[in-house]
């Protein structure tokens, strides 16, 4: 659980994880698939985007078609959905030709579903529809099929103390729908899910995951109570260290994705001070400990008079600080996931050009983290985030070239 940066929050209604996996399969959409991309070209704004207030105006629905995929610079919404499916291996001809088929209808039924002309009744609530989504292929089909996907492209090390559970990770195609509404994602699941398995996709897992309610401009809790995410890239930063570079894989990137339990109870224990010090900031405002406004920067070097760091070497906020990176960084959109009292925790989802940057942080925090007795890395996934398209166009057309 790194506290690297912000990206734009939608307040949210108050979400649940809902759709479990048993739920979903049982409706006969197991996974959902998830795709959108916006029309601008930005990585994230600086500063949270938030519905408008006072005006009573519906919020416009998102762009599907654009550059890059609407999961990853549109506004973060409240409610998400990971999903994974895998192709059966045949032949190389033959799955090359599944896969293009799974992407044509997973183009159809979700900018469909974005653009709020999807036939279905129980879309047609008489508000926008608010859909944002991402859709990636995995490093081991990639290979298998000899894809045009980016060099960096390939699965994590393990790390120490990994308890990862294989049926709740990886994947041939990682999916993340995002909606301002839990109906919204059971509905467009079951229609992606059904077009995707139609298609030959069989499915391999689902998690939900949900945010607090937030007002406009301020940055969300995660289940520990601190702000999470508090300085995502700015654009400049985002060229180099998110999106591919000039080329087919320009507007593409790579997710990581880790779900992490956290002993929600134990840490909740641990005296305020101490958790400060755990972390690095505040958890009142999110300021860091060298700091006086929750978006300084924190300075991993400064120190007491005594010699000892301000920030301690061990706080989570100094082992993952672009300092120690060259300034590399990543894009946080993660999520808070609720499976049951004892099954709660974060949705670790990054964007990043090459998840090396991934490896060399998390190598730091397993073995130095102070957060290390309180949490569990328990599942894990990387995908090549596809480019966006152009109306008329299939997601996925850089593969083949």
């Amino acid at each position: 659980m790194h506290t690297e940066p912000k990206s734009p929050q939608e307040p949210a209604r108050p979400a649940t994880s809902g759709l479990g996996r048993r739920a979903l399969f049982a409706t006969g959409a197991a996974l959902a698939a998830a795709v959108g991309a916006a029309a601008e070209p930005v990585a994230n704004h600086a500063r949270p985007q938030g519905r408008g207030t006072g005006s009573g105006a519906s919020p416009a629905a998102i762009r599907f078609h654009g550059l890059r995929q609407a999961g990853v610079t549109g506004p973060q919404l409240p409610a998400t959905q990971m999903l994974s499916f895998d192709l059966p291996p045949r032949s190389v001809a033959a799955d090359r030709e599944t896969l293009r088929n799974v992407l044509a209808a997973l183009t159809g039924t979700l900018s469909g579903a974005a653009a709020g002309t999807l036939p279905d009744p129980r879309l047609h609530t008489g508000e926008t529809t608010r859909l944002a989504c991402v859709v990636g292929v995995g490093p081991a089909l990639a290979s298998r099929l000899a894809l045009n996907v980016p060099a960096e492209l390939a699965d994590l090390p393990a790390f120490p103390d990994d308890r990862l559970d294989a049926a709740r990770g990886n994947g041939d195609l990682l999916l993340q729908l995002c909606a301002a509404d839990r109906w919204t994602l059971t509905v467009v699941a079951e229609l992606a899910a059904t077009a995707a398995q139609s298609a030959g996709a069989v499915p391999r897992w689902t998690q939900s995951g949900f945010l607090p309610h937030t007002a406009p401009g301020v940055t969300p809790r995660n289940l520990f109570g601190f702000k999470d995410g508090t300085a995502n890239p700015d654009d400049t930063a985002a060229g180099r260290w998110v999106w591919g570079p000039p080329g087919a894989h320009e507007h593409g990137t790579i997710l990581v994705y880790r779900r992490i339990h956290m002993d929600v109870a134990g840490f909740a224990a641990i005296p305020e001070d101490r958790q400060n010090k755990m972390i690095g900031r505040r958890i009142g405002d999110g300021v860091p400990l060298t700091g006086t406004a929750e978006h300084d920067d924190p300075d991993i070097y400064a120190k007491h008079a005594d010699g000892a760091y301000i920030i301690p070497v061990t706080a989570h906020v100094r082992l993952s600080s672009p300092r120690l990176d060259g300034g590399a960084r990543m894009l946080r959109r993660s999520y808070n996931y609720d499976d049951g009292p004892d099954d709660r925790g974060l949705l670790f989802c990054a964007f990043m050009r090459d998840p090396a940057l991934f490896t060399r942080v998390q190598n730091r925090l397993a073995t130095r983290d102070a957060l290390i007795p309180f949490i569990e890395h328990r599942a894990s996934a990387v995908a090549y985030v596809l480019p966006g398209i152009n109306p008329g166009g299939t997601l996925g057309e850089q593969l083949w070239r």
